[in-house]
């Protein structure tokens, strides 16, 4: 009887077998790796966005204890605007040399087959996708000179963040803070100062700007295109003033009211109009094969969207102001003063947004709505919602504008794409300087011929002497630095605010004393020293001319 034969299995499937399952073992513990790198790169990625933030309020910490101790010594060199500038100057200093940087992350994949941009990839890798956003462009020269420093990558913040965060309350603030009997009292010269003379000084600015541009291409300086649209642009950014430091000092010396609603008013309807002009000139697109030449339709396109733009931020946020008053003047929101200030608050803040989506100008908009509930809201609070809503939006312009010095200082090292020009900055000093001139002095002239309480010669020296740029033209120029000329045009206006906050800020004292303009000065009696208190018994208020 035969015995059945053992049946032989194939070897090389069992082969086969075996090397699939190593394989899928293989790309089971790969998997398992690639996840642990994500996870602890995003646990790095968490440590250093708690690093950057708290740099900045410990930055903010520090400028709060020495501005106390410059009141405490009665130091008035330095505002706290200058202060915050330069502790984000050190700590800039401290992240670009001091903190290593991780290389080799960053590869070039060429897409040559796509003839424009995509703000969002899906990428493959390996059959997984990942998807990548657009961050901008980076000139061939520069492409092994990416940022590899994830620290300083961090405290780079989108400049939306300054529009939609931070400008906000700075600029809402300074309407509510308004003091109504002074600004109107000399509302037609503020309106003149403000619209016309930004206009002037825009202008002017942008032409001299356009034969400097023209002087670098001679001597062969300008590596890019400039066009003249760019040096308006840049006249309407860098025409922004923001006296704060000048403006600080006069409370605190109690300088002439009427000199100080001048410079107030005029700052910040300035803002409003600048931003406003900033957003026409960018819709200036003439038709035809030149789109920077000069086209008399583009021109009065322009011009209708200035007058749009503003009107209607302005009735926007005119609105918005007395609805919150009709809310809060026809409900009972004022037995409970914790919701009145929140809705306060809410109400205040969505007008920047509501109108931003609406394509208008938010800083118009809630600028208007801040004075609108000066003088509506204000009156149909509660005391304690008063109190607060004061307490609430002065602690956040205080903050907000303090962060935003401080980042300037951040930014002169942080900031990957300076373009420094010495013909272009010293040309931009000049133009600063005339185009100031041009915008004080004749309109000074024509307003004494119908103003009852003249605008004296020392007066206008003041406000000729008050133009700093600060926290909007900086906001204006971060915002768009995508080209050659927007990255110029940046660092040249940051260069500009250091040198007025520093320089112009600390010479108000000595300007004042030297224009000998009214300052009352608070002595004490018996005492040689000047001392800042209010109707305190013992104390008498001296005028000096």
């Amino acid at each position: 009887m035969a015995l059945p034969l053992r049946r032989r299995l194939p070897v090389l499937p069992l082969l086969l077998l075996a090397a699939g399952g190593l394989r899928a073992a293989e790309r089971s513990s790969s998997s398992a790796m690639e996840e642990l790198a994500t996870e602890k790169e995003a646990e790095e990625s968490h440590r250093q966005d708690s690093v950057s933030l708290l740099t900045f309020i410990l930055l903010l910490t520090l400028t709060i204890l020495t501005i106390w101790l410059f009141k405490h010594r009665r130091v008035r060199f330095l505002h706290e605007t200058g202060l915050a500038m330069i502790y984000g100057l050190i700590v800039g200093v401290i992240l670009r040399y001091g903190t290593p940087s991780t290389s080799g992350r960053d590869k070039p994949i060429s897409c040559s087959q796509e003839d424009r941009l995509f703000t969002t990839l899906l990428v493959n890798v390996s059959g997984k996708f990942f998807e990548y956003t657009l961050k901008g462009e980076i000139s061939p020269g520069k492409i092994h000179n990416v940022e590899q420093n994830d620290m300083l990558r961090k405290v780079t913040f989108d400049p939306e963040v300054f529009f939609n965060i931070l400008l906000p309350p700075i600029i809402f603030h300074a309407g509510y803070s308004l003091k109504k009997r002074h600004f109107f009292r000399n509302l037609g010269s503020i309106l003149a100062y403000a619209f016309l003379g930004t206009a002037v000084s825009c202008f002017i600015i942008g032409n001299l700007m356009y034969g400097v541009v023209k002087l670098m291409k001679l001597v062969g300086q300008l590596s890019d295109k400039f066009y003249y649209t760019d040096c308006l642009l840049f006249g309407a950014i860098i025409s922004a003033t923001d006296p704060v430091t000048v403006l600080a000092i006069f409370n605190e010396l109690h300088a002439d009211v009427d000199l100080y609603a001048l410079l107030f008013g005029e700052s910040v309807l300035n803002d409003a109009v600048a931003i406003v002009l900033s957003s026409s000139i960018v819709a200036y697109q003439p038709t035809g094969e030149n789109t920077h030449a000069f086209d008399a339709a583009a021109f009065f396109k322009s011009v209708g969207v200035f007058l749009g733009i503003f009107s209607g931020s302005f009735m926007m946020g005119a609105v918005t102001g007395v609805v919150t008053a009709l809310v809060t003047k026809f409900t009972k929101l004022h037995c409970f003063p914790l919701l009145e200030t929140a809705l306060f608050f809410l109400m205040s803040w969505s007008t920047f947004l509501l109108a931003e989506a609406c394509g208008f100008t938010g800083v118009v908009a809630v600028l208007f709505c801040g004075i609108t509930q000066a003088h509506y809201t204000y009156n149909n609070l509660s005391v304690e919602s008063r109190s607060r809503t004061k307490q609430l939006f002065e602690v956040l312009h205080f903050l907000a504008e303090n962060f935003i010095f401080s980042y300037m200082g951040l930014a002169l090292f942080t900031f990957q794409k300076h373009i420094f020009s010495p013909v272009f900055i010293i040309g931009a000093f000049i133009a600063i300087f005339l185009g100031r001139a041009a915008h004080i002095y004749p309109l000074s002239f024509l307003l004494n011929l119908g103003r009852r309480h003249k605008i004296s010669w020392n007066f206008q020296h003041m406000m000729m002497f008050s133009g700093l740029r600060g926290a909007m033209a900086f906001a204006l120029a971060i915002r768009d630095t995508a080209t050659y000329s927007h990255q110029m045009m940046f660092s040249t206006t940051l260069l500009i605010v250091f040198f007025t906050v520093w320089i112009v800020g600390g010479g108000t004292t000595p300007m004042l004393s030297w224009l000998n303009i009214r300052m009352a000065q608070i002595l004490k009696e018996g005492t040689g020293h000047s001392r800042k208190v209010l109707g305190s018994s013992g104390y008498v208020v001296v005028f000096e001319h």
